[in-house]
Parts: C-alpha cells; structure tokens; sequence
C-alpha cells in the first residue's frame, strides 16, 4: 500500500514522461513510414492539463493514441477513491504517459503502456504517493516468437531490481487484465504495477523510466515483423470481433479509464484507447482446429514464456 516518505522529483518525472512521448511517437512514425501524429495541447480549468497525439488511418496504425496529462484535482471524489477512502477530500496530481495502439494488421498485436505518478497531498499531513503502470500484450493471431520477445523483454527489464519482480508483476498483470464476465484474459500479459513507493523515490522513478523504455524495445520489433504479412477478410473480421474484448475491458474495468471519468477528466484523451472500428457477434464462436480457435487455446492461458 502506498505510505509516506520523501518526494519524487515531479519536475524530473514530467521532463522524462515528456520525452518518452516523443520518442514512442518518433518509432512509431518510422514504423508508419513517416506519416505524423497530430498533436494537441490541452488544458483543465481545474489546473494542468496535457498533450494528446493520436493517429488515425495509417497503413500500419490504424487508431493509435499516446497521451501524456499532469493533471490538478482540488477535491478527490469519493467516488474515485471507493478503494482508498482515506483520500476522499485530499487535493492531487497525477501526471503520466499512456497509450494504445491498435493495428490495421490482424497480425499485428494490439499494445498498450502507461506509466504514472500519483501524489495526495491534505493540510499538516505528509503526501502519499505511488508509482505505477506497466505494458501488455493483446494478439489476435498468436505467435511464439512475439511471446517470448516480449516477455524476455519485461523480465529483463525487471532483473536489476529484485529476483521476483518480473515474476510478481507478471502475474498482477495476468490477474488485472482479465475479463471476469468472459472468463478470459485480453491478451498475453507482461507487467503491471501499482502502489510502488516501498523502495523509495530515486529507486521507483528508475523502475518507471525502466518500464517506459522496455515498452519500445519489446514492441518496435514485433511491428516491424508482422506488418507486411499478407491477410485478408476472414483475418479482418476476426480482429474487429476480438476488438470488442478490448472495448469491454477498457469500459468496464480498467482504472485509469474510471478514475479519468470520475475525476472531471478531458473524454476525448481518455478514451481515445478506443478503435475506430470494432464489431460484436452473438454467441460467436471460431471453427475447432482454426487459427481463430487456437488464439484462445494457446495463447489466451495462463503460460510462462520465458
């Protein structure tokens, strides 16, 4: 649980999360072959505000956001607080990179990765505040491959920072981005965090930089593998179908999602997670022994992959 104790360097933090935009957006662009992100400032009359780039209708990136927002909140709702009650009333920043990419390619994953910082301040007590964040994977056609670049990735990542880091995260990761009313996980996994400030500022910062570095090296790679891989509409369909997995998780429970919207946060930055294009099918179901079929055999299961 998140406790007391010195402060992060905000300013250090926000220059870092500013220059992580920029550079996930320069891969991003090269990968695209150069078309641009369209940028836009913004600001809350509450105090803060951000910087949104989104791409839309490119020949890799179909729908794709990163969003980096320092937001001020003067009074934190209750209503976004139901699992820490205790900062209900406390004023607070929160300030963070996140982002979704969503592929034209059905054999391309889907990606998403956020890191953040969160600090609770009330009148003559100290702040609270917390790391965290994390990154995963969500593929619509499995491969071996991919798995085990990106979690080698997040493990590797992790190793300098304790022998069961990679292997606890991993599993909150697994634990959090699962669909309870499908019974069923939205992808493959990687890391997921919250809370972190046991280790104390200098050490948590670290691991954040760590994580918002590792997300370009483990992605980088798989885009540019699959992007050209020839598919047709049966492929399509079947991505738009498993989108609808991702709209649901996002809607329905995802925290960064909730506590935007129950904070007074700007709509259009927070959901822009969402995919232009995405389809629902009643009681679907893919052939026995498909490729569709094998997604949710294979690779929609608990699994170590490195």
């Amino acid at each position: 649980m998140p406790a007391t104790g010195t402060m992060p360097d905000i300013a250090a933090v926000k220059t870092y999360l500013l220059d992580l935009q920029d550079r996930i957006c320069a891969m991003l662009e090269a990968e695209e072959g150069g078309m641009p992100f369209r940028t836009e400032e913004w600001t809350r009359a509450e105090g803060g505000g951000g910087r949104s780039r989104v791409m839309e209708g490119g020949e890799v990136i179909e729908k794709g956001g990163v969003l980096f927002s320092h937001v001020h909140i003067e009074r934190m709702p209750a209503s976004a607080t139901a699992h820490r009650p205790e900062l209900a009333g406390c004023r607070a920043q929160a300030l963070g990179v996140s982002l979704v990419i969503h592929p034209r390619n059905p054999y391309v994953p889907t990606s998403h990765a956020n890191v953040r910082l969160f600090v609770a301040e009330r009148e003559g007590e100290a702040p609270i505040w917390w790391f965290g964040g994390g990154f995963d994977l969500t593929p619509y056609y499995g491969n071996d491959a991919d798995c085990v670049h990106w979690h080698t990735v997040a493990r590797d990542l992790c190793a300098p920072f304790g022998h069961e880091v990679y292997s606890e995260y991993k599993r909150w990761c697994d634990a959090y981005f699962f669909l309870k009313h499908r019974n069923e996980p939205r992808g493959i996994g990687g890391l997921f965090y919250d809370d972190l400030n046991a280790w104390g500022a200098d050490k948590s910062f670290a691991f954040m930089r760590a994580v918002g570095d590792g997300y370009i090296a483990a992605i980088q790679p798989v885009i540019a593998a699959r992007k050209n891989t020839p598919y047709g509409e049966r492929e399509r369909d079947f991505q738009l179908y498993r989108r609808g997995r991702y709209v649901e998780f996002n809607l329905v429970f995802d925290r960064g999602t909730l506590f935007g919207l129950q904070s007074g946060g700007r709509t259009e930055s927070i959901l822009m997670s969402l995919p232009n294009l995405v389809a629902w099918r009643y009681d679907w179901q893919p052939a026995p022994g498909s490729p569709e079929a094998e997604l949710t055999e294979k690779y929609l299961v608990p699994k170590d992959w490195v």
